[in-house]
């Protein structure tokens, strides 16, 4: 479906605000379909910052989702924190997080209807109270919200910055620099839309921080503190440095040591504001067996 908007405002603004201000499309909805170049000004596609001025012409191709039916499950949840209006879990591998096309049933958010029965309804059906996702085989901490209120409060946080999400990951190769920060954008890759990649085609600004906290053989211990939150960001970064995730088949290759069942990379640490009471709150998520197991392998190689 093809929507047209005429700018109307008094100063620049950026088209992923202001078209969330005058459609039902949410903020993130609008920088996707800017990644996937469904949004055009004057003709021409155009990044999610992209700044508007008064009277530009908007056309947005907004593909039609497909309608699923997502019904409550009862899948046990390995719950860090829960209250009136967030719950904390410790998402296991192999969990998609949100129903999708091959995805309709068995994930987070069907196991969250069970549990829960009340959460936030702005991201629509069938990602109810989900702010921010990991992917399908990482492991570790999700905060969802279980109001309207509570969520916009999150999205906020992640906007600002002022939500710290830490991950734990063993990467290919022997990374030489005790830390950095990697600052390249992440966009779809051009050659696999199944992928992403750093690239200036429509890629969004990515940073992340990455320390190492232990040198194997052939292999790098390390935690990484996500500046934003792009797609794949930390395993498309790595890649990028030419240290992928271990274990993550898509950028880098299967683990020969053991069978990982996808990427080693566990999201041990949220640091957010409680939406109601405005007190930081630190979650944990403890390594999970595989990846200790393959860290005890590791050490004795050394």
């Amino acid at each position: 479906m093809l929507e047209t908007f005429t700018v109307e405002t008094e100063e620049p603004i950026r088209i992923d605000r202001y078209l969330a201000s005058v459609s039902k499309l949410s903020r993130t909805r609008v920088q996707a379909l800017c990644d996937e170049g469904f949004v055009r000004v004057d003709d021409k596609p155009v990044k999610s910052s992209y700044k508007l001025s008064d009277g530009e012409v908007i056309e947005a191709e907004i593909p039609a989702d497909q309608e699923l039916q997502v019904e409550p499950e009862n899948i046990p949840l390995d719950i860090l924190y829960e209250d009136s209006d967030i719950i904390v879990v410790n998402k296991p591998k192999g969990m998609v997080v949100h129903p999708a096309p091959g995805h309709e049933n068995g994930t987070l958010v069907n196991a969250l209807l069970y549990h829960c029965h009340d959460l936030s309804g702005i991201n629509g059906v069938l990602r109810p109270g989900i702010v921010h996702r990991i992917d399908k085989d990482t492991t570790g901490c999700l905060v969802a919200a279980k109001n309207d209120a509570a969520h916009r409060s999150l999205a906020k946080q992640l906007e600002d910055k002022t939500c710290h999400r830490e991950y734990r990951a063993i990467v290919e190769g022997i990374l030489d620099t005790d830390a950095a920060v990697i600052d390249a954008p992440i966009g779809r890759d051009p050659r696999n839309r199944q992928r992403m990649a750093v690239t200036d085609v429509h890629g969004r600004s990515a940073r992340t921080h990455y320390r190492v906290l232990e040198r194997f053989r052939d292999t790098t211990y390390i935690e990484c503190k996500l500046e934003t939150g792009r797609t794949h960001q930390i395993r498309v970064h790595m890649k990028y440095c030419g240290h992928p995730v271990l274990g993550d088949e898509k950028y880098g290759h299967k683990c020969k040591l053991m069978d990982t069942q996808g990427q080693v990379l566990h999201a041990y640490r949220l640091t957010l504001v409680h939406p109601s009471t405005g007190r930081t709150m630190v979650f944990e998520a403890p390594l999970p067996e595989y990846f200790q197991q393959l860290l005890a392998l590791l050490e004795k190689q050394k």
